[in-house]
């Protein structure tokens, strides 16, 4: 059975003429890396807020259909309720962080003692979090006076606290050097391996086709594909709707015009390498 399971769904914001997300079914199970990829104003980021509640909640306009999550219709969770069930992370950190808490301990243990938890828990989730997001070493300074890659991950922190089993990830790395980027995705990647549910909009197509699992991809609204990245992702057709491929996909298409024999889907840069030491053994 699906985790998350969206069912026929429509949603058109206030004065627009045409639906941001038509027709769309699609499932996300436990323990699983989930790309949306698609060309700017293809209804990534609502679809993600739709999945996280924000839509019909926190924003007007039509919807139809339903999303179930865990078993349960997402309009049937309370507020707070789906604040720990499905954390959502924002392109731009300074979006997420409070600014409540002037360490970045009190940022990350803000979530916990608003929801209640005995300090000791807190203490605990807080401590073992930090392991996880390497932000143990900046505690004790100001989230603010830190470096994008690092908010980035006190950002994210201040959500893997609350333990959520989905998170929603919006381009956690669009403002990141290749450094920072790798310390992100590897955070979320230690989260799968942890079973949680991961959706993920981001544009680096190596590193989507490094770590996801499945891609989803939109067109006007419209899931045009899903399935697995290595089906998916080895598509030349899909730049036509707006969907820059991984550089290892142009180049395997290149060597097949030049007659050499390459295997089919290979979408990362490893895979490529491989490829290539076995051609160059063969002469």
């Amino acid at each position: 059975m699906a985790y998350i399971d969206i069912q026929d769904v429509n949603y058109t914001y206030p004065l627009a003429k045409t639906p941001s997300i038509a027709d769309v079914n699609l499932s996300f199970q436990k323990g699983k890396i989930y790309a949306i990829l698609g060309a700017n104003g293809s209804g990534k980021t609502t679809l993600c807020n739709i999945i996280r509640g924000f839509i019909p909640n926190f924003f007007q306009g039509k919807i139809e259909g339903k999303v179930i999550v865990d078993g349960k219709n997402l309009e049937d969770y309370e507020m707070g309720e789906l604040a720990s069930k499905i954390g959502y992370v924002f392109q731009n950190p300074f979006n997420q962080i409070t600014g409540a808490r002037d360490t970045v301990y009190g940022e990350i243990a803000y979530g916990l003692e608003n929801f209640g938890v005995p300090v000791e828990e807190i203490k605990q989730r807080v401590e073992k979090i930090m392991v996880i997001t390497n932000t143990a070493y900046l505690q004790n300074k100001n989230p603010f006076e830190l470096s994008g890659g690092q908010q980035q991950r006190v950002a994210l922190a201040s959500v893997l606290v609350l333990e959520p089993d989905i998170l929603v990830i919006d381009e956690p790395t669009s403002q990141l050097d290749p450094q920072e980027t790798e310390r992100v995705f590897e955070i979320i990647q230690t989260m799968k391996k942890m079973g949680k549910t991961i959706i993920l909009v981001e544009h680096k197509m190596e590193l989507v086709a490094e770590y996801c699992d499945e891609v989803v991809i939109l067109y006007q609204g419209k899931v045009i594909r899903h399935g697995d990245k290595h089906k998916v992702l080895s598509e030349i057709e899909l730049e036509q709707f707006g969907v820059r491929l991984p550089l290892t996909v142009y180049l395997a298409n290149e060597l097949k015009k030049h007659g050499v024999r390459i295997e089919e889907n290979i979408i990362t840069t490893d895979e490529m390498a491989y490829q290539l030491q076995k051609i160059g053994k063969k002469e």
